[in-house]
């Protein structure tokens, strides 16, 4: 049994795209060397970086029947394919975050009209028919990232996508509430894989002093999707129906989904390895020939595992556990304003159910600054320490920006409790934007460097099951939050219990690498 151990987790302390980066990290020593199999050659690294001779015996010669890549620039590794080609399959995984979490709240502004459309009488269940997406989502991290490190990425993407179009047509097509609420929990099923597996494909491309700007690119689909969901929703609401959400969702997830059939390959290393094998296996008549990092552990055993991991993490790791509340939070918080924004600014400002809509932009703005600016800091600040690449650098950023989000839920919630001018509530939840986007940019960059591309994907599956679950309930309690406290009062509630999650990255800074050592997660 492998441990993400401890010193140099991750791709740290690893040579930049080497055989031994790649596979290593894509077989069970994705944190670090393991346990057992790894000792000799960690050992070695260690002696050759303080100076020391090498152990002087001589290297076994290598098997046979170990299929491996080509040499290092072997351009079947992905580590090895054009930085344009790179960027260009992290922008469509990104591109699919983004449209799944578009269509989270694209149909906000429809909410009410299908409310009246279908005859019932409910605010929680008007909230539901939001939030129900990011229910699914939650589920879907049990078992669909986690299939990613057992049977490659791309299976995954291209499955997850024929079935998301399926359940978003049903959506468009519902003719009552309970179906519609069964088709919204399983698209967010379906796009379980986007959220968690991408950046399990970052990590698969890019060593990780290179992750800062794919990163911020892969991180804001699902605050940039909510963000710009309502805006455009209720224009789509107000003058096609809100019926043309999914329409349109449609049309850009079909889009979407062509130029992940015919553009992405694989980039997981052991399954591109694993594909070389049955390949020469075949044209060899050699059945021994067997991939690199490859345990041939029944599949069996390897499912039940990979649907386990993301538990482990969680209840393993302290990192994953704390950072996984620290983002659920900060998410139920962002979908409970954008779920009860258009209430808010049609009860208080009057505005119409299209203008209603641009109540995001402030979110959307401060957002744009967020990715901005992680996109250009992230991995500068990473190599700020003379090359050592220490992870907890990533939370840098976190630590200075985190105070942003519960002030700007203070201006928020007093300014509409006191009916001040509307610009100044929309300039509060700008400043709540760069906040939100560098804690969950940071976060989770951090977590891919620990755990690298091996363990990133199910890592990332527990953070996003708590995230999606905070998104998916939170926001139920906003009207008896606001009944009985008021905008103003309830909005504090909020920001005084994400005040008590700043000291986390600070905490990380200063005591992650302990931590590491301490709690190593084994899968």
């Amino acid at each position: 049994m492998a441990s993400f151990d401890a010193t140099a987790q991750g791709d740290f302390g690893r040579e930049k795209g080497s055989t031994t980066d790649i596979i290593d990290k894509q077989g069970d020593s994705a944190a670090g060397e393991t346990n057992s199999d790894h000792n000799e050659v960690a050992n070695s690294s260690e002696d050759a970086e303080k100076g020391a001779p090498a152990s002087s015996e001589e290297a076994p010669a290598p098997d046979p029947n170990i299929v491996d890549w080509d040499g290092p620039d072997d351009p079947a590794n992905p580590r090895n394919w054009s930085k344009a080609y790179k960027l260009a399959n992290v922008v469509v995984v990104s591109l699919s975050v983004l449209y799944t979490n578009l269509a989270t709240t694209m149909f906000a502004p429809g909410a009410t009209i299908m409310e009246q459309e279908f005859g019932y009488k409910s605010s929680t269940v008007e909230v539901l028919t939001i939030t129900m997406a990011s229910l699914g989502f939650a589920i879907g991290q049990l078992f669909v990232p986690p299939m990613s490190e057992v049977f490659g990425r791309m299976p995954i993407y291209r499955a997850s996508s024929i079935f998301y179009l399926g359940f978003t047509a049903g959506c468009s097509r519902s003719t009552n509430v309970a179906e519609f609420l069964v088709f919204r929990l399983l698209t967010g099923l379906a796009a379980a894989s986007y959220m968690s597996t991408g950046g399990g494909t970052v990590a698969d491309l890019l060593p990780k002093e290179e992750r800062g700007v794919a990163m911020a690119i892969f991180t804001a689909g699902p605050l940039f999707g909510p963000v710009l969901g309502p805006i455009v929703g209720g224009f789509v609401v107000e003058n096609l129906g809100w019926r043309w959400c999914f329409y349109l969702i449609l049309m850009l997830a079909g889009a979407v989904t062509i130029i992940t059939f015919v553009f992405m390959h694989e980039t997981s290393a052991v399954n591109i390895l694993k594909s070389k094998a049955a390949r020469l296996r075949k044209e060899t008549g050699n059945p021994n020939l067997v991939a690199a990092g490859d345990k041939q552990t029944p599949v069996k055993q390897l499912v039940l595992h990979a649907m386990a991991r993301p538990m482990k993490f969680l209840f393993t790791s302290p990192i994953v556990a704390l950072i996984a509340l620290y983002i659920a939070f900060n998410f139920g918080v962002t979908m409970l304003l954008f779920a009860t924004f258009p209430t808010v600014y049609e009860n208080t400002y009057h505005w119409s159910v299209d203008l209603s809509g641009l109540a995001y932009v402030g979110v959307g703005i401060g957002c744009a600054i967020g990715v901005v600016t992680f996109a250009k800091l992230s991995d500068r600040l990473l190599k700020a320490e003379g090359g050592s690449y220490r992870p907890e650098r990533r939370l840098i950023m976190m630590m200075f920006v985190s105070p942003m989000f519960p002030i700007g839920l203070f201006i928020y919630g007093w300014t509409t409790e006191y009916k001040v001018h509307w610009v100044v509530p929309i300039i509060g939840t700008a400043i709540c934007g760069p906040g939100a986007v560098i804690i969950n940019s940071s976060s989770q960059t951090y977590i891919i460097d620990i755990f690298g591309p091996q363990g990133a994907a199910s890592a990332l599956a527990a953070v996003t099951l708590l995230r999606n679950l905070t998104g998916a309930f939170l926001p139920l309690a906003a009207p008896t939050l606001y009944a009985n406290l008021g905008l103003g009062w309830g909005n504090s509630v909020l920001a005084f219990i994400t005040i008590g999650f700043i000291p986390v990255p600070i905490f990380f800074y200063l005591r992650g690498e302990a931590l590491r050592k301490r709690f190593p997660v084994e899968i």
